[in-house]
């Protein structure tokens, strides 16, 4: 037999019936080796598959035993979302707006002209949004008492997922009390002194729009914190570096974006509806009030209830109030408000001696409304913080569950706690909207004044 032989399946060298035999015994060896190799794999994923079912049912059993139920249906949902989500990225821009944005070139945008004391027609471009978001409130409230002073303001929608018009425009006048005209940004805008924009999404369309006017971005938050660092983070980043003229919410903001990007800035300051928001003397004040939406990161729900839960066992029979959004299936006992109207809100701060209100960008409006009721707020001790709040009747504490909680403490034991939340609420008795509003129209004309 050669033995130079390289392929083990020819015998076509070989006798007749050699090959035939030679050939039948290979196969039956090659058989017999997948055979095996077969029972091993199976043998191989049949113990991974045990070893996993053992895992998880340890895992099940640990989590009923000290969590309860509501911490596997928590994982069992979480599981499923992460399944059911879209596994491409999701545009809060329109892609080809961003491809036109081109910042190397920026565009020569026409003026109107303009004369000092005059009434101004003012394009608001703003994404659509539904019930009870604040952004949307403070913009409203400008608008209002701009469109008391004189002046025409038009609000274009920017919706990058295809919305309902009809359906937002209701919104926007039932829940925002916007009354002038309102249209789509896809269909047009029609020219303006001054074209704003009111979120990082907007700036985009505002930027690329060949309709005249100054641009300007009212800025109530620093969007590239809201996202991982990623492609979003950047593209928000980068409406800063657009030119616009900034008026921002707070004095932080502008400080940000004049530092870090040149941004030409003016600032208002934050106002407090003390018509809704007001201090009641005859409530009885023992309670907590909790500002909890965990949709939202940068107010830091995780830690708040951390903190609460080391309050309650110093304090347990202290009643805690959460509101912001239906925060039910939490292990800790508390009243829940879920989104609770002004009017329910104002009873619920007055029902409470201390609020803890967190935020890791820039404030919300619920440390101010929380004051004019009298209830002191406890909030991170940070500088964007001190900054725009500037009370001397707010609680700073460090941003650990130990110091929120200690804080909180202090708060309820104080011996002079009627008297210090009278005068708390006193303190921003003169905060108001319109001064806000006076301070935009004043940013406004000197801008255009400046530009034209």
């Amino acid at each position: 037999m050669d033995n130079k032989i390289r392929n083990s399946s020819d015998y076509s060298h070989c006798r007749p019936g050699v090959a035939d035999k030679l050939t039948t015994s290979v196969d039956a060896v090659e058989v017999a080796r997948w055979q095996k190799q077969g029972r091993k794999t199976l043998g191989s994923a049949l113990s991974s598959t045990r070893l996993q079912i053992e895992r998880r049912t340890r895992q099940i059993y640990n989590l009923l035993t000290n969590e309860g139920f509501t911490a596997v249906a928590d994982r069992v949902r979480a599981k499923a979302v992460d399944w059911i989500k879209p596994r491409k990225f999701t545009w809060e821009v329109r892609p080809e707006d961003v491809i036109a944005a081109d910042l190397e070139r920026r565009p020569l945008n026409c003026l109107l002209p303009i004369v000092a004391d005059q009434p101004i027609m003012i394009n608001w471009v703003m994404v659509p949004a539904g019930p009870g978001s604040g952004g949307h409130t403070t913009i409203s409230r400008i608008i209002r008492y701009l469109q008391a002073k004189g002046h025409k303001n038009r609000v274009y929608f920017y919706d990058p997922y295809g919305g309902d018009q009809k359906y937002y425009e209701h919104l926007a006048r039932q829940h925002y009390g916007i009354t002038c005209e309102i249209g789509w940004v896809r269909n047009g805008m029609s020219d303006a002194h001054a074209v704003v924009a009111t979120s990082w999404p907007s700036a985009y369309a505002v930027y690329n729009a060949g309709t005249a006017g100054k641009r300007f971005y009212f800025v109530q938050d620093y969007e590239p914190y809201f996202y991982p660092v990623g492609t979003n983070s950047a593209l928000a980043e980068n409406t800063y570096r657009m030119g616009f003229h900034g008026i921002t919410a707070g004095r932080w903001l502008a400080d940000k974006l004049s530092r870090e990007f040149g941004m030409d800035t003016d600032s208002f300051p934050f106002g407090c509806d003390t018509a809704r928001y007001h201090y009641e003397a005859s409530a009885r004040r023992s309670g907590i009030a909790f500002y909890a939406r965990p949709e939202t990161p940068r107010r830091a729900v995780e830690l708040g209830l951390l903190a609460l839960e080391l309050f309650a066992k110093r304090q347990p029979g202290i009643e805690l109030h959460l509101f912001g959004t239906d925060m039910a299936g939490t292990s800790l006992k508390f009243i829940d408000h879920g989104v609770a109207s002004p009017e329910k809100l104002n009873d619920v701060y007055n029902s409470c001696r201390a609020g803890l209100a967190l935020s890791l960008t820039n404030v919300s409006l619920v440390p101010h409304e929380m004051l004019a009721c009298g209830c002191i707020p406890v909030v991170n001790d940070a500088g964007h913080n001190r900054m725009v709040l500037d009370n001397p009747y707010v609680r700073y504490a460090p941003l650990t569950p130990s110091g929120l909680a200690a804080a909180l403490d202090d708060v309820v034991c104080a011996p002079d706690a009627d008297a210090h939340s009278k005068r708390a609420a006193a303190s921003v008795l003169t905060m108001s909207w319109d001064t806000a509003g006076a301070a935009v129209e004043e940013a406004l004309y000197r801008s255009l004044l400046r530009a034209n």
